[in-house]
């Protein structure tokens, strides 16, 4: 019997998985083991803008405004997307620019749904300073930020609705969700 895991990376043949979603969502902490499961690399879209501005996001944020940072954003995503077999862990505003969808779609993109009260809860218990939400009302700014996302994340081609699974049982799950969405080359076409 073959390894699951070796028949989807062959299936895979090297693209890349992207996960979008909303801030809090667990791109990070699920896109981990699903990289190690994988035997793909992972990278933290974050961190390596962080590494190519040589600041933080919030004192991006704070120099630039959000349109630099976005466009910070889309340069480390294009260059992100020139490589192969990661898992990469975007930013929840990815998807705001239009033109990051080519670099998206070079791979698979999977949306991590959190349902708005689970992100509230996450975002309280979570340290990171989060520069779309430093304003007098953080939870309406968060609702503003679904409302216009939503439509955005639901272009991904997969969706995995996330209660309160473990990242590590997500990952799981993406893993037995992904077959659906590649043919396998083995399968002889019906005629």
């Amino acid at each position: 019997m073959t390894d699951p895991i070796l028949s989807l990376k062959e299936r895979l043949s090297g693209r890349s998985i992207y996960l979008i979603g909303m801030m809090g969502s667990g791109k990070t902490s699920t896109g981990r083991p699903l990289a190690k499961r994988l035997g793909y690399g992972f990278v933290d879209a974050d961190a390596v803008i962080e590494q190519v501005a040589g600041c933080t996001i919030p004192e991006i944020f704070e120099r630039d405004g959000e349109a630099g940072f976005r466009s910070i954003e889309s340069q480390v995503l294009n260059a992100i997307s020139q490589r192969h077999s990661l898992v990469v862990a975007t930013g929840g505003g990815v998807v705001t620019k239009p033109e990051n969808w080519g670099q998206l779609h070079s791979g698979i993109v999977v949306w991590l749904d959190v349902n708005r009260a689970q992100l509230i809860e996450r975002l309280r218990d979570d340290s990171t300073q989060r520069p779309l939400l430093q304003q007098p009302n953080p939870e309406a700014a968060l609702d503003t930020l679904l409302q216009e996302r939503r439509p955005l994340y639901g272009e991904a081609d997969l969706t995995v609705v996330i209660k309160d699974e473990s990242p590590d049982a997500v990952a799981d799950g993406i893993l037995q969700l992904l077959p659906t969405l590649i043919k396998d080359p083995t399968e002889q076409r019906e005629r």
